[in-house]
């Protein structure tokens, strides 16, 4: 005792096991080697987040300039109505018949892939997720306390849903749900409309949930079609959409998206936990809002941008000895095999260690899209989110890094 004051010897509190189990981004993960190369005065090309450099639609930036309103309020739980009858009729023009009723507006699509997991599966629940899957998919899981069962597609044929009997094999007393991402988030694969059939088979014989993150649907090329679970017949109590404005709008930063379901239950449900949080946030629904107004033009003009930034990608990428990259069909993003003994290594390399005429690349170890440990550790995920010249010279410099890399496999 010092002066009347105890000093007692006691272990630190705990991090919870959910906490400790929580995966590192592997899109952010590298962000310090990258802040790093900076100081060093290099240029970085990043390749690694799917922030779009397209501009934002002029009508929802001027709603949120000319926002009036003497105070910013809450919203509906559900977000406002006004602005779920927009969405309702947004979807019906692309031939999805739904009623406001049937949306929630959410913190992002984010929040309602976590509404629909914590609304439909219970601690210690399964979910099967094709892979490699958009990273986060591991977080949420974590967080609703679901097991994820990963079921491996191959490179080799493009990312296509694996047979059926495939899922047999994974699915327990346990399972109950699937998650897709169409059109896929890191692949760009997109699924057929007899894929979702053989998916709607499989849910509705082990009366199971199917969530579909359909955020990408305006970006499908090459005549391709873009087919939404809520358009296929029998799965209407079974299907539940994660949608988005982040990257339809080019707007990642307003944090809109919503959860759709037909399935009364689970919209009920999922509106308690909406109502825990209180409300989305008010100016990102006015802008979300304003943005159901976006001309078709500028759906069309963002498209061939794409297409064009994807077969110069793509074409760039083949063309380089030993790397292996399908086409996309789909979104903005590619997986790529490379010549490398680790792609983490190589990433970060990258960062530390290589310039080509000042200039260096940032990439997404693709490993951190997997959920079956040492799976994709020679592949990375590359999103063609920049524009062309910058695409062409980011090519270039991976194609003079692999040349040199310590650890390439020749």
């Amino acid at each position: 005792m010092i002066s009347g004051v105890f000093f007692y010897q006691r272990a630190m509190p705990k991090i919870s096991t959910k906490g400790i189990k929580m995966p590192e981004s592997p899109i952010r993960k590298l962000v310090p080697f990258a802040e790093g190369a900076k100081r060093k005065g290099k240029t970085v090309f990043h390749l690694n987040i799917g922030q779009p450099d397209i501009k934002s639609p002029e009508v929802a930036l001027d709603a949120i300039h000319n926002f009036s309103d003497k105070v910013v309020e809450y919203s509906h739980s559900a977000g406002f109505e006004s602005y779920r009858k927009g969405l309702a009729n947004y979807y019906q023009n692309v031939g999805i018949n739904i009623d406001h009723s049937d949306v929630m507006v959410t913190t992002g699509g984010s929040e309602a892939l976590l509404f629909a997991l914590n609304t439909c599966l219970d601690n210690g629940d399964e979910i099967i997720i094709p892979e490699p899957f958009y990273a986060n998919y591991n977080g949420f899981s974590i967080s609703a306390g679901v097991q994820v069962k990963p079921i491996t597609t191959s490179i080799n044929n493009g990312f296509a849903l694996p047979a059926i009997e495939e899922f047999e094999k994974l699915i327990t007393p346990n399972t109950k749900a699937i998650l897709i991402c169409n059109p896929g988030n890191p692949t760009g694969y997109l699924y057929s409309k007899e894929e979702l059939e053989t998916l709607r088979d499989i849910v509705i014989k082990h009366d199971l949930f199917l969530f579909a993150d359909e955020v990408y649907r305006e970006f499908c090329y090459d005549g391709n079609t873009h087919h939404s679970v809520l358009n296929i017949e029998g799965l209407e109590q079974h299907a539940v959409v994660i949608d988005s404005t982040s990257k339809r709008y080019s707007m990642c930063g307003i944090r809109v998206g919503c959860m759709i379901s037909k399935n009364k239950d689970v919209m009920a449900t999922a509106l308690k936990f909406a109502q825990a949080r209180l409300s989305p946030p008010t100016f990102g629904q006015v802008a979300g809002e304003a943005a159901l107004s976006t001309p078709t033009k500028y759906f069309d003009e963002v498209s061939e941008e794409y297409v064009a930034r994807r077969d110069l990608l793509i074409e760039g990428l083949n063309k380089i000895e030993g790397v292996i990259c399908p086409k996309p069909k789909g979104a903005f993003y590619c997986i790529a095999q490379l010549p490398v003994d680790d792609a983490d290594k190589f990433a970060q390399w990258l960062l530390e260690d290589f310039d080509y005429n000042g200039k260096t690349l940032m990439v997404a170890p693709a490993a951190g899209f997997y959920s079956t440990p040492n799976t994709g550790t020679t592949q990375v995920r590359i999103a063609y989110v920049l524009n062309q010249e910058a695409l062409t010279e980011a090519v270039e410099c991976l194609e003079k890094a692999l040349e040199i890399y310590p650890g390439r496999i020749r």
